[in-house]
C-alpha cells in the first residue's frame, strides 16, 4: 500500500511538472501602459535639464514594449515611449511559476507579473551605472494592444 501511494504521488508530480512547463504564457505582441516614474537626473524617456544632485522629479510615462520573439520561456524586444522612439532591445525571462519574469535592457531591470493573458504588471529599476546615468523607478500596469 505504501508503495502504491508513493507511486501516485511521484506520478502527480511529474503531471503537475508537465502542466506548469505547458502553461507558459505567450508574450508576442504589443504592450503599453502609464504611470508614473521617480527620476534622479534625465534620460530619453524623461528630458531635462536635472542633474543627479538636484532633488528628484515623479514623471509621467506611457512605455510600449514589442515582444518580437519567444523560444519556451526566453523572450525578448524593444522598448520605447511616448517621448522617445529609442527602439532599445530587451530580454526577458519567464520563471517556472509562469507568472514572474525578470529581465533587463541596456540599462535598467525588470520584475515583471502576468496578472492575466493581456495584461501585466511591469517594475523597473535603472541606477546611474548606465549610459544615461540617471536613477529611475517605476512600477504600473500594461495591457497587451489588440490589433
Amino acid at each position: 500500500m505504501k508503495y502504491f501511494i508513493f507511486v501516485l504521488a511521484l506520478l502527480g508530480a511529474a503531471v503537475t511538472a508537465t502542466q506548469a512547463q505547458d502553461g507558459i504564457p505567450n508574450l508576442k505582441g504589443t504592450w503599453s501602459g502609464k504611470g508614473k516614474s521617480i527620476v534622479f537626473g534625465t534620460n530619453a524617456h524623461h528630458p531635462g535639464s536635472q542633474k543627479m544632485t538636484d532633488p528628484p522629479r515623479v514623471r509621467d510615462i506611457e512605455a510600449i514594449y514589442v515582444v518580437e520573439g519567444q523560444e519556451g520561456r526566453l523572450v525578448w524586444g524593444s522598448s520605447s515611449s511616448s517621448v522617445a522612439n529609442t527602439k532599445e532591445p530587451f530580454a526577458w525571462a519567464i520563471a517556472s511559476d509562469n507568472k514572474t519574469i525578470m529581465g533587463a535592457d541596456v540599462d535598467g531591470y525588470f520584475r515583471i507579473t502576468l496578472v492575466s493573458p493581456d495584461r501585466i504588471e511591469k517594475c523597473y529599476t535603472q541606477n546611474a551605472t548606465g549610459p544615461s546615468k540617471a536613477i529611475v523607478a517605476t512600477c504600473h500596469m500594461m495591457d497587451r494592444v489588440k490589433r
